[in-house]
């Protein structure tokens, strides 16, 4: 019954990555269908994360007042509730009011999820996890460019809604197994975890969540902007095209955490780490390269993205381990929050920069995150304990 619960997490986390490229991958088009400028995609992307922060924020209280499995089956009605506001929107204003639902539905059941797979099972099996997201992150711009080519931007939000049904229909059939699995312990821990306040006096707290900040501002940069780069700096490229760009990034978390699945167990989560942001800064370098086609520039995304790929599970795995199964709820629940805030205000402020200076500046604007990100984390290393 573990294994199949397992699949059952995967698959979860498949729908969870659905949702996360559409805004990018559409944009193009969508601002053009609502006559607006391109940097105020960044203030729909704003508003989705703003409401994540909040549902991570309630995740501890939430988790130790409800099973994991109720916060899951509620998590992806949000989502699709959300999905379908989206494609069924004519004026900009209505986005903001369908991003509620849309962005709620994510920082609860990520955290749950998350803390579950990280009190319970190895590093290997977190980046595995964290694939299957980039699984679903791939497959929706390639949804999107479909419905780019075959209809409107509306159909790409309304196909994926389908999706994530019946994904729920799985999760809700699913539901006696999550029964079966739930340990008395691990009901105890959740009951008797800490709260926020306690767990960010710990030395090292303040520094990782610096850290998962500069990460995932670096992330949500590119989720919703490398369409448009490729708009911007490579010419004659039809918008369908130009919205498949959105699954690099995807497809290059999901081959780095796929790779990391198989020797994350050997290597540990902090040298995956250290692994992974050099690829990463090797592919920001190959982005920069003056080369006229998209090709070279494609390479350097899919780097881009592999090398950020187990970083995310990593820090997420090392919850417990650093701060205490007791602090592990609180902790991972902050770490969400603190995801959100860097996915709510930076592509915001990228879309800003972008708008005065030119898409071009996007490899810079990453170089600082990355460097930001493995600063703060050999900083809280110190903190904590030894280096492994």
């Amino acid at each position: 019954m573990g294994s199949l619960l397992i699949a059952v997490i995967y698959l979860i986390f498949i729908s969870l990555g659905l949702p996360d490229s559409l805004l990018g991958s559409g944009w193009p088009a969508m601002r053009v269908f609502f006559g607006v400028p391109s940097s105020f995609a960044g203030y729909v992307s704003m508003t989705i994360s703003f409401m994540t922060i909040i549902s991570a924020l309630l995740s501890p209280r939430l988790m130790r007042k409800m099973q994991t499995k109720w916060i899951v089956i509620i998590s992806i009605m949000l989502t699709v509730a959300g999905l379908l506001g989206f494609s069924v929107c004519t004026e900009y204003w209505m986005l903001f009011l369908m991003a509620v639902p849309y962005g709620l539905g994510a920082g609860a059941i990520d955290a749950s999820i998350n803390n579950y797979v990280a009190m319970h099972y190895s590093g290997s099996v977190m980046n595995f996890l964290h694939c299957f997201y980039g699984v679903g992150a791939m497959i929706s711009p390639y949804i999107m460019a479909s419905a780019l080519r075959r209809a409107r931007w509306n159909e790409g939000y309304r196909w994926t809604a389908y999706l994530q049904i019946a994904i729920l229909v799985v999760c809700i059939l699913s539901l006696p197994l999550w029964k079966r699995n739930q340990t008395k312990e691990e009901e105890e821990t959740l009951k008797n975890s800490a709260g926020i306040r306690e767990v960010v006096r710990i030395p090292g707290a303040v520094q990782t969540l610096i850290a998962f900040f500069a990460y995932c501002s670096g992330e949500a940069t590119c989720f919703l902007w490398v369409p448009s780069f490729f708009a911007g700096t490579k010419k004659g490229l039809s918008a369908g095209t130009i919205a498949s760009f959105g699954s690099l990034i995807f497809g290059g978390l999901m081959l780095g955490r796929l790779i990391a699945g198989f020797i994350s167990n050997h290597f540990g989560d902090r040298k995956m780490i250290r692994m992974g942001i050099v690829l990463e800064l090797l592919g920001i370098l190959v982005v920069m390269l003056p080369f006229p086609g998209y090709v070279v520039t494609a390479v350097g995304f899919v780097m881009i993205g592999t090398g950020m790929g187990p970083v995310y599970p990593a820090i997420q795995h090392m919850a417990p381990q650093n701060f205490g199964r007791k602090n592990s709820a609180a902790m991972i629940g902050l770490q969400m929050a603190s995801a959100y805030v860097g996915s709510t205000f930076m592509p915001m402020v990228f879309g800003l920069l972008q708008q005065a200076l030119g898409i071009w500046i996007m490899p810079w604007y990453l170089l600082i995150f990355a460097f930001l990100n493995i600063g703060m984390l050999e900083f809280s290393y110190k903190k904590l304990v030894p280096a492994e």
